[in-house]
């Protein structure tokens, strides 16, 4: 049985190894760093549950393999991870795509892509997660979970059609008491406060696309030795390809969907009341990666 000790073991190789090396980079870079490895570890102490041990392989299914530059990264759903997936095509030679926006998107998200963590041998699995470097970026919560809900039922492309019949029909018919036969059958009109209903009802773990940071990349569990904000992605992407020596990649800029911008406009049709069960939902997200609501709210909530 794969079990592994949590994070706080490493707390101070960790450290050291960011004092090392960082300060080749912009101050403000180790400093941030600092700030997010103290956040991430004291918001693991600090939760009111036990964190779960890693006792099938199974969950390490998120996190990719570059074997080559001992690179692992742990990747969430709307938050940058199809630039990062081209990215560890081409870092693991996957790809020889100068431009890496010239590989498809359907082709980078593919199993076969790039090796997973979860399909290597049980006893070189704890040796890798000592050696190498493990990072992942993480967002906002509710931007990163407001992204998912435009892209996938409010853009009209075909990655958007399998959600709107695996999941907008049911949340029609089942949270619009004023649906029609026609409204059922397309599932293509679902709302944002639909969509959270079926969230608070029905669980935030029934796709990737939504399910909590904490749930997809377990970092109460391991040892993360960077954590890149979607806020400072390009520096961010740059400092963890310096870190392990790769061979010069432009990051691609990710699309402007302006979705920092629209979260007042989205979450003011919601209730204070949900907004706070929302919240409590994404609660180890906020805790663990210095988020709070009051860009949102005007306040923070307790």
């Amino acid at each position: 049985m794969l079990v592994l000790e949590l994070r706080k073991k490493y707390r101070f190789r960790i450290l050291v190894f960011l004092a090392v090396f960082l300060p080749f980079c912009e101050t403000y870079l180790w400093l941030e760093q600092i700030t997010r490895q103290e956040d991430l570890m004291l918001g693991c102490e600090n939760l009111p549950f036990v964190h779960p041990l890693i006792s099938n392989v199974s969950q390490l299914s998120h996190i990719l393999v570059d074997h080559d530059h001992k690179l692992l990264y742990c990747y969430v759903p709307k938050v940058a991870c199809t630039n990062w997936k081209r990215v560890m095509m081409v870092l693991t030679g996957q790809s020889n795509a100068t431009n890496l926006v010239d590989i498809p998107s359907n082709i980078a998200h593919a199993n076969s892509s790039t090796i997973r963590l979860s399909e290597l041998p049980k006893n070189k699995i704890k040796n890798i997660l000592n050696e190498y470097t493990l990072f992942l970026i993480v967002r906002h919560p509710f931007e990163r979970l407001l992204s998912a809900y435009r892209n996938k039922f409010e853009d009209n492309i075909t990655s958007s059609r399998y959600f709107q019949t695996r999941y907008g029909k049911h949340i029609i018919k089942k949270y619009r008491p004023t649906a029609t036969i026609a409204d059922q059958n397309s599932g293509d009109s679902v709302s944002f406060t639909e969509f959270v209903t079926y969230l608070l009802n029905e669980g935030v773990d029934t796709n990737e696309h939504w399910t909590p940071i904490y749930d997809l990349c377990l970092p109460c569990s391991l040892n993360y030795t960077f954590i890149g904000h979607y806020e400072t992605l390009s520096q961010d992407a740059k400092t963890i390809l310096d870190m392990v020596g790769a061979p010069p990649v432009i990051f691609p800029l990710t699309r402007v969907g302006h979705t920092r911008d629209k979260l007042r406009e989205y979450f003011q049709q919601l209730s204070i009341f949900t907004i706070e069960h929302l919240y409590k939902s994404y609660l180890p997200d906020f805790k663990l990666f210095g988020y709070g609501l009051e860009d949102l709210l005007g306040y923070d909530l307790a």
